[in-house]
């Protein structure tokens, strides 16, 4: 069971963990947060998830290229 929950934190982009250090709480209870807000409305907050995901990943590459110009 713990290896389903690794892989799923580890393929889930790490949003709520992001989030969760940059707020100084739990990405656990991110994630709690998230599933409630999306079942309050309807699903809305997964764009928000998803348009986040997609910016950890802009930056990540961003930071890998700055790292190979100066090397």
């Amino acid at each position: 069971m713990n290896s389903l929950k690794d892989l799923l934190e580890r393929s889930a982009f790490g949003v709520c963990s992001y989030l969760g250090h940059k707020m100084g709480i739990a990405g656990s209870r991110v994630r709690l947060y998230f599933i409630y807000l999306s079942f309050a409305t309807l699903g809305s907050p997964i764009l928000v998830y998803l348009f986040l995901a997609f910016w950890l990943n802009v930056r990540e590459y961003i930071k890998k290229s700055r790292n190979i110009i100066w090397q």
